[in-house]
């Protein structure tokens, strides 16, 4: 990922998806370009078109910060666009540091005692690259689908890799679409807090290499600050959750974020949920004593009708 292409794209992508209705400029009967024109968007900005045309050729460094508020309002970005336009700003004036000490992959263990004593709620831990890095039992069952996968494949539980490269994701998903829009966004927007995150751009060209839908999104050049909303995942045993998540970010930990999910009392999720749990501390018991099996009686594993879950998608 070079970090100049990247502000070149995303500043020509944000031009291009405005038109002078828009921005309140007049309409001409012809347009040689798609979108607003750079000496446009410099008028917008208050800054001239030599001047703009220089940050569109990828040249961000040293750009002051009333300058990137005036290009945000001009563009009609929104909060994760700004973030991303100030990181890239930040990482142009920056010396560049190709090579940086690998990160950790532990999680605290206190942090590990605290998720497995939500036996109610599935929670994770999730990198930059979105790497699921540690889970409770829920958690783990939830994804039982992710986790199969990376067993297959000999690598680390990893949401976008799952997403792109397992045929099974569309059914595990039923919002497959949006979630990978959503999971290529929160990529870009990793990519622009650090581009010289190795690990994090072998996933991007990994994923670019061996998936036509992820280079599709991948050129759209959307970011997306992950934060909170509305999931559906169908689990093969106990068929269509509609869960809320909540994002939250390790502050002492950079780039790594807490995950919960839930569902509101009385909901089809809220049972499916309550059934997932039981059929995950049967499993994790199994594990602990391969001698105590599970009664199958004990487990009335009936996949929900999907009729009784909302259908509003995340």
């Amino acid at each position: 990922m070079d970090q100049r292409d990247e502000v070149r794209d995303f500043l020509a992508s944000r031009r291009a998806r405005l038109t002078p209705a828009d921005v309140g400029l007049p309409t001409t009967a012809r347009r040689r370009v798609a979108g607003l024109r750079r000496d446009e968007v410099a008028v917008l900005a208050g800054v001239s078109s030599e001047y703009y045309a220089r940050l569109e050729r990828g040249n961000l460094s040293g750009v002051s910060e009333s300058v990137l508020d005036s290009l945000a309002a001009a563009l009609r970005l929104d909060d994760a666009e700004q973030l991303h336009l100030r990181n890239l700003a930040h990482a142009a004036s920056r010396p560049a540091r190709r090579r940086r000490p690998p990160a950790p992959t532990e999680v605290r263990d206190s942090l590990v005692r605290m998720m497995d004593a939500m036996t109610a709620t599935p929670a994770y831990v999730r990198d930059t690259r979105m790497d699921i890095l540690a889970a409770n039992a829920l958690a783990r069952e939830l994804h039982a689908p992710v986790y199969r996968f990376a067993h297959h494949t000999g690598m680390t539980p990893n949401t976008a890799r799952f997403a792109f490269l397992d045929p099974g994701a569309r059914d595990f998903y039923p919002d497959w679409d949006k979630v990978t829009r959503d999971c290529v966004a929160v990529l870009h927007a990793a990519a622009g807090r650090n581009p010289y995150d190795k690990p994090l751009t072998d996933m991007v060209g990994e994923l670019s290499t061996r998936s036509a839908d992820f280079r599709t999104l991948w050129a759209t050049h959307d970011v997306r600050i992950h934060r909170t909303g509305l999931k559906r995942l169908r689990h093969p045993d106990v068929g269509v959750l509609e869960l809320d998540y909540d994002v939250m970010e390790l502050v002492q930990e950079p780039g790594r974020v807490f995950i919960a999910y839930s569902a509101a009392p009385g909901t089809a999720a809220a049972d499916g949920l309550q059934l997932l749990a039981t059929i995950a501390a049967s499993r994790t018991a199994a594990a602990a004593d391969p001698t105590q099996r599970p009664r199958q009686d004990a487990l009335p594993v009936r996949p929900l009708p999907e009729e009784t879950v909302s259908e509003t998608t995340d």
